[in-house]
């Protein structure tokens, strides 16, 4: 039986997106014999910030215990994967809302972590969690970079094994060859995905 890759997609600019282009050259080298992939494309999922009544029915449904409800059904699907691949370009030191809000939904006590004597632990299937991302400046090592400190930090919270990480930044720089710095990018990402998945 085929492995599942679940593709959380929050490249906003359709095909004119350079995190899309990063995208499509990783999952041009994975294995489709081996792995199915469940493409999830953020701007056309029905997902709410926890606010309101949302956020309350939410709560009802954790305190009864009710994890089988079709509202954790994300939850359940990014638990279950055997990896977990999310594109994103560089927002505002971080990423779009649009993932932040995914990530919330998904991130439920029973489902993705678990919590014991011990405190957090993940619990989460997948072994590897990768970050596709795109940068208008120079941000690599730096504090103000927050996106992939972010998801990192996600991937141990939820108990995967292995993070990855492959990037094109400076693509809005003046006299930055952008064509070849997304190139060199995909070319990380083809080499990342046959190494992983192929």
């Amino acid at each position: 039986m085929a492995k599942k890759i679940l593709f959380v997609d929050c490249c906003l600019r359709g095909n004119e997106s350079r995190t899309k282009q990063l995208a499509d050259a990783f999952f041009s080298k994975v294995d489709k014999t081996a792995y199915e992939i469940k493409h999830v494309i953020l701007e056309k999922e029905d997902i709410k910030p926890l606010v309101g009544d949302f956020f309350w029915e939410r709560q009802k449904l954790l305190e009864h215990n009710e994890l089988s409800h079709p509202r954790f059904d994300r939850a359940r699907e990014f638990a279950a994967a055997d990896a977990v691949v999310i594109a994103a370009p560089f927002w505002d030191l971080s990423f779009p809302a649009l993932l932040k809000i995914f990530i919330e939904n998904v991130t439920i006590d029973g489902i993705t972590f678990g919590c014991s004597e011990k405190g957090i632990c993940g619990l989460c299937n997948g072994t590897d969690l990768v970050f596709l991302t795109t940068r208008g400046g120079f941000y690599a090592g730096s504090e103000d970079e927050q996106g992939s400190r972010y998801i990192d930090a996600l991937h141990r919270f939820f108990g995967f094994d292995h993070y990855h990480l492959v990037f094109a930044e400076g693509m809005d720089a003046d006299g930055i060859d952008t064509d070849s710095v997304l190139q060199k990018a995909c070319v990380q990402a083809e080499e990342l995905a046959e190494k992983l998945f192929s």
